[in-house]
């Protein structure tokens, strides 16, 4: 009797899981109910204006007063030192929780649209890549909004095709969850297809290549700017090598924007991110210096 009680209170887990997320964790607040014209953003033009963000009330400031605005299709690379508040500027613009200050889209306060049309206008390739159980076209194309040949054509890109073209039924082989039978970054590049085939105006990189190989690092790379020519990217950068020829970096320090110019004038200030790229070594700055020059 005591064995199957356990049995059926482990069983029973499940259900208590289920019942916990219906009806005992609060709805996200959705104050915005625009809706905004369907080809918006149609630059991708990012504006933070006087910007304050906490995770909750109780919890401390983790951004504090941040300005400033991008422009159209621009390449953003984004650094700081850990706990300067990269990741918050990303949970910011998707309102993961509400901010105080502007932060407007293509003009559009964020806060006036719902939390769908928001999300839904903004692509995103997190550092743990999200990997569904399913099929590959699942994975890539969850609604069924695209054809075949367009998702052949995002794997190619991609630099996945001969994965998926090995696989027994191809686009409709299993992918275990979590991408079990996929290796790390096999994941990151469906998640990069994934992107390419919405072919978004903003495009946020989580430190994206953080866990990866140099050679899917590479193709990522080369992904990003041939494939996102028209888009407006965000990049937290893991590695300085992969935003020294961005257009501008952003540094972030304690919460703060601390700096934001080209890259070669930041290195001429010697600031903070002249630092950072002195601490990579020696040899290593002086390549990253050749690419910003």
């Amino acid at each position: 009797m005591v064995q199957d009680f356990t049995a059926c209170e482990i069983a029973m887990n499940s259900a208590e899981r289920v019942e916990h997320y219906a009806y005992r964790i609060d709805t996200e607040p959705d104050v915005g109910q625009a809706k905004p014209a369907k080809e918006w953003p149609s630059k991708g033009v990012i504006e933070f204006r006087n910007v304050s963000f906490q995770y909750a009330k109780s919890l401390p400031v983790v951004l504090n007063d941040i300005s400033f605005a991008t422009r159209d299709n621009e390449k953003i690379g984004i650094v700081g030192r850990t706990g300067s508040g990269k990741s918050s500027l990303m949970q910011a613009l998707f309102r993961i929780a509400e901010s105080n200050g502007l932060i407007s889209v293509d003009s559009v306060d964020t806060k006036s649209v719902s939390l769908k049309s928001l999300r839904s206008s903004l692509a995103i390739i997190p550092q743990d890549p999200v990997v569904f159980s399913g099929t590959f076209r699942f994975n890539m194309d969850p609604l069924g909004e695209y054809r075949d040949a367009e998702l052949w054509s995002a794997l190619d890109r991609a630099g996945l095709k001969r994965k998926v073209e090995v696989q027994e039924g191809k686009l409709d082989g299993f992918v275990e969850s979590g991408g079990e039978n996929l290796s790390i970054g096999e994941r990151q590049l469906l998640c990069l297809s994934r992107a390419m085939l919405k072919r978004p105006k903003i495009l946020i990189m989580d430190e994206a290549t953080a866990n990866v190989d140099y050679e899917t690092d590479a193709k990522i790379q080369k992904a990003l700017r041939e494939d996102f020519k028209e888009t407006t990217i965000l990049t937290i950068a893991h590695r300085l090598v992969t935003i020294m020829d961005y257009d501008r970096v952003l540094v972030l320090d304690h919460g703060k924007l601390a700096e934001f110019d080209t890259p070669k004038a930041l290195l001429e200030r010697e600031g903070i991110f002249y630092s950072l790229v002195m601490q990579t070594g020696e040899s290593n700055a002086t390549v990253l210096k050749k690419m910003a020059n």
